[in-house]
């Protein structure tokens, strides 16, 4: 089965025995991040540094004349990634005989909310989420569009993985989170991402919800989970505590952004990119999931995108309801971590293979070859190994 590693930029310039130490591992390709949030990473066999502060989140290489003049638009990465990092990388992994593909990610930026507070997602209470620019207004989708068209198409690149292609929300690692104190489930996260900018506002006025009414359900619904009672899992606690009818608008209005989103999205890649080009999107099988992993419902994403690259780290379970909608030609890869600092298991990737194939996978994702130790890679290299 084919695998790829996720890669920084980092963890090969400077570094001349990066790329021959992937090949190595078995992989056939490289995920290389072209567009990245802010992150704090470490790179154990740098021969310049260990600690990689990217302080924004930035392209890691030179944003091209499209953006001239306008105020939403991406910013250079610092010291941490300085003029075309990415290609200089890609340029040397591309030299080991390995394929690149390009790491995207468009809904999460930080900077952007703190420079442009209205792209902002706006919860029931009136807190905004810098991290999350909300997918529905109209000039922050243009300009992911417009991100996802230029960062994905990258010289010599043969296909892109979207991350973040729909709604963030409020689960996210923020600078030193402080938001574990009371253990909201899947149906209060649900509701504290729920959006109520004026774009969103008006969404649920075409849902034929009065946005006033709804914002003050949503924090009724909640005072239950801020004192303590845990709500029912899935959607059914949504449900449960917004009533169905409430909980099937706001769903109805997120699945129509978030759609838009990637119809977008997607179509502008493919219009910039040479035949063959490959597009994944990282998603979840749950709708009304919101992450990096966007929640899709998967018949449709499969019929806009090449295929998936679906989150395995507890278990290949999400890949079934996709494996089920594939066509011929469809990827479906499970991403699953490889590094035990980080809760991956190195020991048991040959075994964690073999069971999500058994559940539709067709490709492997690593994640991650650069934030892994030694000992984690000779793990993956004997994996991969024993899988010829």
């Amino acid at each position: 089965m084919k695998a790829s590693a996720f890669l920084y930029p980092w963890d090969v310039v400077g570094d001349p025995a990066a790329p021959a130490r992937i090949a190595d591992l078995g992989v056939r390709q490289v995920t290389l991040a072209a567009a990245y949030h802010s992150t704090r990473a470490l790179t154990p066999r740098h021969p310049r540094h260990r600690v990689v502060t990217a302080s924004y989140a930035a392209v890691l290489y030179e944003p091209g004349e499209r953006w001239r003049g306008r105020a939403l638009r991406p910013h250079p990465a610092g010291d941490w990634a300085p003029g075309d990092a990415y290609g200089q990388a890609a340029d040397a992994l591309a030299a080991a005989g390995l394929d690149v593909h390009t790491w995207v990610v468009l809904a999460h930026n930080s900077r952007m909310g703190a420079e442009h507070p209205e792209t902002s997602v706006v919860n029931a209470y009136g807190d905004r989420y810098a991290w999350a620019p909300c997918v529905a207004r109209p000039a922050t989708r243009a300009y992911l569009v417009d991100l996802a068209a230029e960062a994905a198409v990258r010289p010599g690149a043969g296909g892109t993985e979207l991350e973040s292609c729909g709604w963030y929300g409020l689960a996210h690692l923020h600078a030193h989170d402080k938001i574990a104190g009371v253990g909201l489930g899947d149906a209060g996260q649900y509701l504290m991402s729920l959006c109520f900018c004026a774009d969103c506002r008006a969404g649920y006025a075409r849902q034929g919800q009065d946005p006033d009414e709804l914002a003050a359900a949503v924090c009724l619904a909640l005072e239950p989970v801020w004192r303590g009672a845990a709500a029912a899992p899935g959607w059914a606690g949504v449900e449960k505590l917004l009533g169905a009818e409430r909980a099937a608008a706001t769903l109805a209005w997120r699945e129509e952004s978030a759609r838009a989103l990637q119809e977008a999205a997607v179509g502008a890649v493919r219009a910039a990119a040479p035949d063959g080009f490959q597009v994944l999107l990282h998603a979840d099988p749950v709708t009304y999931h919101c992450g990096a992993n966007a929640g899709v419902d998967p018949r449709h994403i499969l019929a806009v995108a090449d295929g998936v690259v679906v989150p395995c780290a507890q278990g290949p379970e999400p890949l079934a309801p996709f494996a089920a909608h594939a066509g011929e030609d469809t990827v479906i890869a499970a991403n699953l971590t490889v590094v035990r600092g980080m809760g991956g298991s190195p020991a048991t990737l040959a075994d964690d293979a073999r069971r999500a194939a058994r559940l539709g996978a067709t490709e492997l994702r690593l994640y991650h070859a650069g934030l892994a130790s030694d000992e984690d890679l000779a793990l993956v290299g004997k994996a991969l190994s024993r899988s010829g």
